[in-house]
């Protein structure tokens, strides 16, 4: 028996692990007990990551529809047929009408090529991560305040920090590697602080659980931040030498008033201006928040990354902002430039020197510069009826594009090519399918939320005839003129290398080194960096952005009382496409649907007794724009006041949200509805 270490591809953590392999089959796995970031602990998923591959249900050849009927086909016919079909779409309708949506699940090297193929062949930026349409990305929001988009320092660093704050993520659900280090750290003497409308199992150890109303995240940091100021507890030093419009944020903070935030945000002042004052009084503090839209609108992000430069908490170890992606590889998707109007390496897509090397690069002509569509543009109504045609790698956005209708999107279209392991319920919709291979059968790349770049290496050989994603990417570019021409996926690393400057000293050597290395990992510093900025920070690269005192209405109308959450839930992580093929989580990870076997939402005891509401009772949720039924759990995590429903309970969404989810997130208010016993 084989070990071979790798990384984990569940979630965005990037756990280092050992696959045990027998007769080209991965038969085990364990954990590595030195990798920096698990230290030989890892999840439920990561213990049964590898039975993906061992499923039955694999595609083992390409498909294609015809006369309504999927039928196998050689890879040249499917190949011919994709790229006929490209052709003919782009010369009647533009290079627009195309749109190409990686899964944040893809490698580093599938994401790469398919956005080069969609700018340098295609010629649109029509390309985006699958979390496009249920996430708030926060990589604008980091470029602009910090210059950089992405964590600033290594999730190991969190065992030694002096305060954590977890604002709006579940840490014990969605990654439990993280949380242990956080729990250890708070058994180590380290403060805690959480913010979050449900009080989850880290919750539980806060020294400060701020269970703040939905859409008060912008007062409650605002307030913290005036008691910091009055208090004269910023970072006096850090703020005059490195940052910039001290004096605009000041102005805006004394707009903000203790006791009114309290009242609002529906938190104690004690609580408050206890948590400020443990952060401004911390040698280091670390910052983790989710950038997801049921959780914040942009203002919320923009506020805390406000407190931490007020508290001199960015630049230094121990300390930080940690922008969590629970996806396993969206921070590598976003560096490889599927973002519609960033290209790779976070240029704006009509900055013209960025846009000349690549040309340059790609040997390819004048690149688009107009903004592209997104996935929630395109999936909510094509993009304004544009687009006709999408190319979706790993991305299941049926099951999985919250707030969307995208079957319905999808079944309007001319052309849907789909690459997957899997008949997802995407693939129904699909015209031809493309099977590719699956963890441990090739040698790919991901990179973590803390920017840690790993291979995930190949330990046993694919079935017969399969080829990588990022390979079929190449035959179509090649049919379609394309000069491309990669010998194996290390010399498309070497040309990420070139394209993307923090991954300049990034190579298939060095990354089998060390657990891989955290960019910026350039040719002068091929080691990577721990954090940001640990050479020192040079002038002034900081910048605050005063946020103004929410004045809009957040309490409840009267005849719909209760504030509406959006969230992940544990017992719906089944409808994850690789959880759904691993026998040992579906057993383990749909405990409750044996109760709700057509899923639930929580609400609050109080709340419920007060409606004369048990767990299990059939009941009736109703806003301004329509009603829909469902199942309550009852449950003590949620605050009275609200009623939390996990992605996926498709139906609330349907009937009552509309793009309603969509606004909220952007705007950071809350949507209210009503509740009765059906």
């Amino acid at each position: 028996m084989a070990h071979s270490l790798t990384t984990c591809t569940f979630c965005g953590v990037g756990c280092g692990l050992y696959l045990e392999t027998a007769d080209n089959r991965i038969v085990g796995v364990c954990p590595s007990m030195s990798h920096p970031t698990n230290q030989g602990r890892i999840c439920i998923r990561g213990w049964n990551v590898h039975e993906v591959a061992s499923s039955p249900e694999r595609l083992k050849v390409p498909l294609l529809r015809k006369d309504g009927r999927f039928q196998e086909v050689g890879w040249d016919e499917a190949i011919d047929f994709i790229v006929r079909r490209l052709e003919e779409i782009r010369r009647r309708h533009g290079p627009d009408a195309l749109a190409f949506f990686s899964s944040p699940r893809c490698s580093n090297e599938e994401s790469y090529l398919l956005q080069k193929l969609a700018r340098a062949v295609i010629g649109t930026n029509n390309v985006d991560h699958g979390t496009g349409v249920y996430c708030n990305n926060s990589v604008n929001v980091l470029l602009d305040m910090l210059g950089v988009p992405a964590t600033t320092n290594s999730i190991g660093e969190l065992s030694r920090s002096e305060v954590i704050l977890v604002d709006g993520v579940d840490l014990a659900l969605q990654m439990p590697t993280i949380a242990g280090r956080v729990i250890r750290a708070k058994l180590g003497g380290a403060k805690l602080i959480v913010v979050d409308a449900r009080r989850h199992r880290v919750a539980e150890q806060a020294d400060f659980m701020l269970q703040v109303r939905p859409g008060t995240r912008v007062t409650l940091y605002g307030a913290m931040a005036k008691v910091i100021v009055d208090h004269g507890l910023l970072d006096l030093a850090f703020v005059r030498g490195h940052c910039r419009d001290y004096e605009g944020l000041v102005a805006a903070v004394q707009d903000y008033d203790l006791l009114q935030a309290a009242d609002t945000c529906g938190v104690p002042p004690e609580h408050i201006e206890g948590a400020a004052l443990t952060l401004a009084r911390a040698g280091s503090a670390a910052f983790l928040y989710s950038t997801g839209i049921e959780a914040r609108g942009m203002n919320s992000i923009r506020a805390m990354v406000n407190l931490a430069l007020l508290t001199g908490n960015i630049g230094k170890v121990n300390s930080g902002l940690f922008a969590l992606t629970e996806h396993n590889n969206l921070q590598g998707a976003c560096d490889m430039g599927m973002l519609p109007d960033r290209l790779p390496g976070y240029f704006a897509v009509d900055e013209p020197v960025a846009r000349g090397r690549l040309e340059s690069l790609w040997g390819a002509g004048a690149l688009p510069t107009a903004q592209g569509l997104g996935a929630r543009e395109v999936l909510t109504d094509r993009g304004g009826g544009s687009v006709r045609a999408v190319w979706l790698t790993r991305y299941d956005p049926v099951t999985t594009a919250a707030f969307t209708d995208a079957a319905a999107t999808l079944r309007e279209l001319d052309l849907v090519v789909l690459q997957h392991l899997f008949m997802t319920s995407t693939a129904r919709y699909a015209h031809v399918i493309l099977p590719v291979v699956a963890f441990g059968e090739e040698q790919v790349t991901f990179t973590s939320t803390d920017r840690r770049i790993q291979i995930a290496g190949q330990v046993l050989d694919p079935p017969p005839g399969l080829r990588p994603a990022w390979r079929q990417i190449e035959d179509v570019a090649r049919a379609l003129g394309a000069g491309w021409s990669y010998a194996t996926s290390a010399d498309v690393m070497a040309e990420i290398g070139q394209a993307v400057p923090n991954y300049g000293g990034a190579n298939y050597e060095n990354l089998s080194c060390e657990y891989g290395r955290q960019w910026p990992c350039t040719k002068d510093r091929p080691l990577g960096t721990r954090f940001l900025f640990e050479d020192g920070i040079s002038g002034k690269p900081f910048k605050f952005v005063p946020v103004p005192r929410p004045t809009t209405q957040v309490n409840p109308p009267q005849e719909y009382p209760f504030a509406l959450i959006f969230g992940h839930s544990l017992y719906y992580w089944h409808q994850n496409v690789l959880v759904k093929h691993s026998e040992t989580l579906k057993r383990e990870l749909r405990i409750l649907l044996l109760d709700y076997p057509d899923g639930f939402v929580e609400m609050n005891t109080d709340d419920a007794a007060r409606a004369g509401i048990r767990d299990g009772d059939r009941i009736r949720l109703c806003a301004a724009r329509g009603c829909a039924l469902t199942t309550a759990r009852v449950s003590g995590e949620v605050r009275n006041g609200t009623v939390f429903v996990p992605f996926f309970v498709r139906e609330v969404e349907k009937a009552i949200m509309g793009e309603t989810p969509l606004e909220a997130g952007h705007q950071g208010k809350p949507v209210f509805v009503s509740i009765t016993k059906d």
